[in-house]
C-alpha cells in the first residue's frame, strides 16, 4: 500500500512539472497559407531595418506585430519616421515573445546578439530571420544550430544578394550546365567605407567593433560571397581558406579590416572573394568561370555570358524571381506556410553554418599568415 502511495504521489509530482513547463517548448503552428505572418522586430540598431520598413506597407505577406529596442531615443525616432504606432514598442524581449507569439522575429541587432534573440525565440517556438552573417564566432553558429534543432524552428539568414535576379541566374546558369564544370569564381562586394556613406550612430560603432562584428569588411561584405560560393557548390566544405586583411584607413577603422582578399580551395575549383571598404563606389558583382563559358552578373538584374564557341559575349536580362522569391518577407512567409523548403539555398541555416566555416577560417588566417584547412561539421 505504502509503494502504490509513493506511486501515485510521483505521478502527482510529475503531472505538475509537465503543467508547469513552458508551452512554448514546440515550435508554434504553421500559419494558414494565404494569411501574412505575424513578425516582430528585435533591435533597431542594423541599419538595413530601414529598408524592411520602408517596404513594409506594400508587402502583404507579413504583419508587424512588435518592436524590441531598449534605447528611448532611437525608438522614439524610428516612431516618428515610420509613423509606427506607439503600442508596437517594447523594451524587453522576453515580454514581447510571452505577450505576442509571433510567428517570427526579424533580428536586427548586433551580429554579437544574434545567438540570444534565437535562443530566446526557439525557447518559445518561433522561428528567425537574421541578417547577414549568421554569427561573429563558430561557437555561436553552432549553439543557434542545435536551439533550431532542439525546438524545431527555422533559422534563416537574409542577404540583399538573395533577392538579385543575376545572382538567381548565374546559378541557373551553373546548375543547367550552361557554363560547364566551374573552375573558377571572383565575388566583389563593398562600398566606399559605412562611416564614408554616412550609416547611423546606432550602427557605426558595433560595426567597426571586431567583437560585435566579428570583423570589418571581412565579415560585412565576405559573407555575401561565401553564401553564393556555398550554393555553387551544392554545399562543398571546402578544402582550405587562405586570407589577408588589412586597414588602409586606420584614422577612420582602428580596430578591424577594411580591405580583405580570400582564397577559398576547393578539389576542382577556387573562389577569390574581394570584400572591402576601399572601393570607390557600391559593388555586389560575380563572376562565374566554368570550362563551357561564364556568367558575370551586371548589378541585380543584368548578367554578362559567353559560352565555348560563341565569338563574342551577350548581355541577357534574366526573368523575375518567382513571388514567393522576390524578396525577404515573401520568401519568409512562403517557408512557414510550408510552401518552400530552405534545404542549401542561400537563406537556410546548412549554407550558413558553412558561410561561418570560411569567415572563421578566414579571419584565422589573416591574424596567423597560414592557410586553414577545413573539414565537415560533425552533425
Amino acid at each position: 500500500m505504502r509503494t502504490l502511495l509513493l506511486l501515485l504521489l510521483a505521478s502527482a509530482s510529475l503531472t505538475g512539472v509537465l503543467a508547469a513547463a513552458p508551452a512554448f517548448a514546440a515550435a508554434l503552428p504553421a500559419p494558414a497559407t494565404g494569411t501574412p505572418i505575424r513578425v516582430a522586430i528585435v533591435g533597431l540598431v542594423h541599419g538595413h531595418v530601414q529598408g524592411f520598413l520602408s517596404a513594409l506597407p506594400n508587402n502583404t505577406s507579413a504583419t508587424l506585430v512588435a518592436i524590441v529596442e531598449p534605447d528611448a531615443a532611437l525608438r522614439e525616432r524610428y516612431r516618428t519616421r515610420y509613423h509606427l504606432d506607439p503600442a508596437l514598442f517594447y523594451t524587453d524581449l522576453e515580454a514581447m515573445l510571452t505577450a505576442q507569439h509571433p510567428d517570427a522575429v526579424l533580428v536586427y541587432t548586433t551580429i554579437l546578439d544574434h545567438r540570444r534573440v534565437i535562443e530566446a525565440a526557439a525557447q518559445h517556438g518561433i522561428a528567425s530571420m537574421v541578417e547577414k552573417p549568421l554569427s561573429t564566432t563558430m561557437d555561436d553558429a553552432l549553439a543557434i544550430r542545435a536551439a533550431a534543432r532542439a525546438h524545431h524552428v527555422q533559422v534563416l539568414v537574409n542577404y540583399e544578394t538573395t533577392w538579385y535576379p543575376s545572382n538567381a541566374e548565374a546559378i541557373r546558369e551553373a546548375d543547367d550546365g550552361k557554363l560547364g564544370a566551374i573552375r573558377k569564381v571572383v565575388v566583389h562586394d563593398g562600398h566606399e567605407g559605412p562611416k564614408e556613406i554616412g550609416v547611423g550612430p546606432e550602427w557605426l560603432p558595433w560595426l567597426t567593433d571586431p567583437k560585435q562584428n566579428g570583423a570589418g569588411a571581412l565579415f560585412d561584405f565576405g559573407c555575401y560571397g561565401a553564401d553564393l560560393m556555398t550554393v555553387l557548390t551544392h554545399g562543398q566544405v571546402p578544402l582550405s581558406v587562405s586570407a589577408v586583411a588589412q586597414t588602409d584607413k586606420p584614422a577612420i577603422y582602428p580596430h578591424v579590416d577594411d580591405d580583405a582578399t580570400v582564397i577559398i580551395r576547393y578539389p576542382k575549383a577556387q573562389a577569390v572573394l574581394m570584400p572591402s571598404w576601399d572601393w570607390s563606389f557600391a559593388r555586389k558583382d560575380m563572376e562565374v568561370y566554368g570550362v563551357g563559358g561564364y556568367a558575370i552578373t551586371v548589378a541585380a538584374d543584368h548578367l554578362r555570358v559567353r559560352y565555348h564557341g560563341e565569338g563574342a559575349e551577350s548581355v541577357i536580362a534574366p526573368p523575375p524571381l518567382p513571388p514567393d522569391q522576390h524578396d525577404s518577407l515573401s520568401y519568409l512567409a512562403a517557408v512557414l506556410h510550408g510552401e518552400l523548403k530552405p534545404d542549401g539555398d542561400l537563406s537556410s541555416l546548412d549554407t550558413n553554418m558553412i558561410v561561418m566555416q570560411i569567415l572563421t577560417a578566414a579571419r584565422e588566417s589573416a591574424e596567423s599568415g597560414r592557410t586553414v584547412e577545413l573539414k565537415p561539421l560533425p552533425q
